[in-house]
């Protein structure tokens, strides 16, 4: 029997920006960004839903003057991820 799919996660960007963070933990917002090949403003909007839910963490900081944002995985994050992962497994018929 199929496992529904975490629809927060269905999203391609939004999973490309839960993968970078499963492997790396933290990462600041123009590595995300060069990595998934968003525009700002797409990802911010789906930073910001994933913060929303949990998923992830923002903090808003400085280098010097300039602001400097860092996502970062949570718990929750990691834990849906999986459940993702998971159930994608049972779509694809893998043990």
């Amino acid at each position: 029997m199929f496992q529904p799919l975490d629809p927060l996660l269905h999203s391609e960007l939004r999973l490309a920006i839960i993968s970078l963070l499963i492997s790396a933990e933290e990462a600041e917002f123009p590595y995300i960004k060069e990595q998934t090949g968003a525009t700002a403003g797409n990802l911010s909007v789906q930073v910001d839903k994933l913060s929303v839910a949990g998923y992830i963490e923002v903090e808003k900081t400085f280098k010097g003057k300039r602001p400097c944002t860092i996502c970062r995985i949570t718990p929750t994050g990691i834990t849906a991820f999986k459940a993702y992962v998971e159930a994608l497994k049972t779509y694809l018929n893998v043990k």
